[in-house]
């Protein structure tokens, strides 16, 4: 297999910097690090390439970064991509054949490749070849072309819009789950250290607790009160700090952000809260259908603030509580 190539990182490149490299690195997510754990050694083993895998589940809770340790695992180089890059099936193809053997090839967004990319993944998933067409017109012809044995590491939010016979391919497939509290403190922690950033135990848990769950979220938290503590206080992250940094950049107690409480007091005080379309919702905040549904809810229905039903989205009285809202005046509409 051929050597890893480490990331290119520069100076204040944080993201890369933060990422783990090792699955003994990788906090939470254990049954999945397990389940990763014997595929990659099981392959290293064998020595061949490990099964192709999908990861879902939603943004920045380390699909990515699973990603590049089964390459690094592996003692293989990542390739990565993402579905949106692919537009033609020669752009798939050019990638394809100048994998080199054992290679792990990473497609994130891996829903958003267009039908015709997605076949030529077919035959390359199941057999490791291509087929290419050779001219144009009635002198077209087709041809095969054998391809490196490599690993297909896809990465999606939104698994229900894989085609059947795609997700059919992969050999596992994994759902990424938000973090525990205790997880997203090992995190910042851990994070804090390569970062040489001087936090407290509480301040670390109150940056944990409004990072939503979401790794991705906590490093970025962790980032601005660093900022924060360095220019308004001696460079020591205590709980104090946290608040004050936290509340400057528009993070709630809750881990709510300002479009999370600009969608949820629309739903609120706009539309009484619901039952709303979310097109409508969407539409009076300003944002994208795909934002508000991919991004705000899921939170907001972890916390039990909002609610899906047949007739649009529904404000809980718990929602309203955290706003400082009245009761609802008619809460049979949340069951409908």
């Amino acid at each position: 297999m051929t050597a890893v190539t480490e990331p290119t990182t520069q100076p204040g490149d944080d993201d890369a910097t933060l990422r783990p490299r090792r699955l003994r690195d990788f906090v939470g997510q254990e049954r999945v690090r397990r389940q990763v754990e014997l595929i990659v050694r099981g392959a290293v083993k064998r020595s061949e390439p490990a099964d192709h895998v999908l990861f879902s589940g939603p943004p920045g809770l380390g699909k990515t970064t699973l990603a590049g340790i089964v390459a690094h695992e592996m003692g293989t180089t990542l390739r990565a991509t993402s579905g949106p890059a692919l537009e033609r099936p020669g752009d798939l193809a050019a990638i394809l054949t100048n994998l080199a053997d054992g290679d792990v090839l990473f497609v994130d967004e891996i829903h958003r490749l267009p039908r015709p990319v997605e076949e030529v993944l077919y035959p390359a998933m199941e057999d490791f070849e291509i087929d290419i067409v050779v001219g144009k017109g009635p002198a077209a012809r087709s041809i095969r072309l054998g391809l490196p044995s490599f690993t297909l590491v896809g990465a999606t939010t939104r698994t229900g819009l894989i085609a059947s016979p795609l997700r059919d391919r992969f050999g596992f497939s994994a759902h990424l789950e938000y973090y525990a509290a205790d997880e997203i403190d090992q995190i910042v922690h851990r994070s804090a250290g390569i970062l040489d950033i001087e936090i407290d135990e509480p301040g670390a848990a109150e940056i944990a607790g409004r990072s939503r769950g979401t790794p991705r979220i906590a490093n970025r938290l962790l980032r601005r009160v660093r900022d924060f503590a360095e220019v308004e206080a001696d460079g020591h992250i205590d709980v104090d700090v946290a608040k004050s940094a936290l509340a400057l950049f528009d993070v709630d107690e809750v881990g709510l952000d300002r479009l999370d409480r600009r969608v949820l007091e629309t739903l609120v005080f706009r539309f009484e809260g619901g039952p709303v379309g979310l097109a409508t919702l969407a539409t009076a905040v300003g944002e994208e259908t795909d934002t508000v549904e991919d991004v705000v809810e899921p939170f907001l229905i972890q916390l039990g603030f909002l609610r899906r039903t047949p007739r649009g989205r529904v404000a809980t009285p718990a929602a309203r509580a955290h706003l400082g809202a009245p009761p609802d005046a008619n809460p049979t509409l949340l069951d409908r």
